[in-house]
């Protein structure tokens, strides 16, 4: 049984998902895959399910009735991993905007002694390819206001790219985190902080998406930006 498991939540991802999918099962150190799919009209699905006959024990996929949210698709796969015996629990996009080679060097700062390594833009060694300035800007201010607000000292707070220990996710309230954009990305980090768990950042280039749309929206922003405002006066994960 593998000790290590990366969840991908997927909408419309087909073509990237069967490319993800055989990096991360051709990557050493024996990870599992499980995608959560929210009824992707493309068919996502099906072939993650086509590949489940190649890889048996190994490719596993949550389907969804319709977008739920980034965050709802998390917290399915948390807490389907937390039912098996899975150490370390990964969090990664479809589109290879991160580098599945970098899961092994989240791992190893989980295994150094990290109970959450996040794959940062913004610590040295950090990068950002084929955004221009404004999102490059646009991300990294958003950052700093997150930090300032909830003082937190994580320089990259809406990062995905992230490897937890079991323990994590054992501790927090899943069933009661608030938000399901990228305020949940900010939300778990500050609980993970709140709770005094060692958290590490990783260096990685994030690669912008090649295949695809984003799935970015004026919404998300506007989620994240109150909804720090509420976590720092207390009204979330209650």
């Amino acid at each position: 049984m593998s000790d290590s498991l990366v969840i991908i939540p997927t909408y419309n991802e087909k073509g990237n998902i069967e490319s993800i999918a055989r990096k991360v099962l051709s990557l050493p150190g024996d990870f599992h895959l499980l995608v959560i799919d929210d009824g992707s009209p493309d068919g996502t699905a099906t072939i993650v399910k086509n590949l489940m006959n190649e890889f048996p024990d190994r490719l596993f996929i949550i389907e969804r009735a319709g977008k739920l949210g980034l965050g709802t698709a998390y917290i399915a796969g948390f807490q389907w991993a937390l039912k098996k015996s899975y150490e370390y629990i990964f969090e990664m996009d479809a589109d290879f905007s991160h580098n599945p080679e970098d899961l092994l060097r989240l791992k190893e700062a989980c295994v150094k002694g990290a109970d959450l390594a996040i794959g940062s833009r913004y610590v040295k060694g950090g990068d950002v390819k084929n955004w221009d300035v404004k999102r490059v800007l646009m991300s990294y201010f958003a950052s700093v206001y997150v930090r300032t607000v909830l003082w937190i000292n994580v320089k990259d707070t809406t990062a995905g790219f992230k490897c937890y220990r079991r323990r994590v996710l054992e501790a927090l309230p899943l069933d009661n985190i608030k938000f399901i954009g990228y305020a949940f990305q900010i939300e778990m980090k500050y609980l993970t902080h709140k709770l005094k768990f060692k958290i590490v950042e990783v260096p990685i280039t994030f690669i912008d998406r090649q295949v695809g749309i984003s799935k970015m929206s004026k919404g998300i922003f506007k989620e994240a930006f109150w909804g720090v405002i509420q976590m720092r006066l207390g009204k979330h994960g209650k």
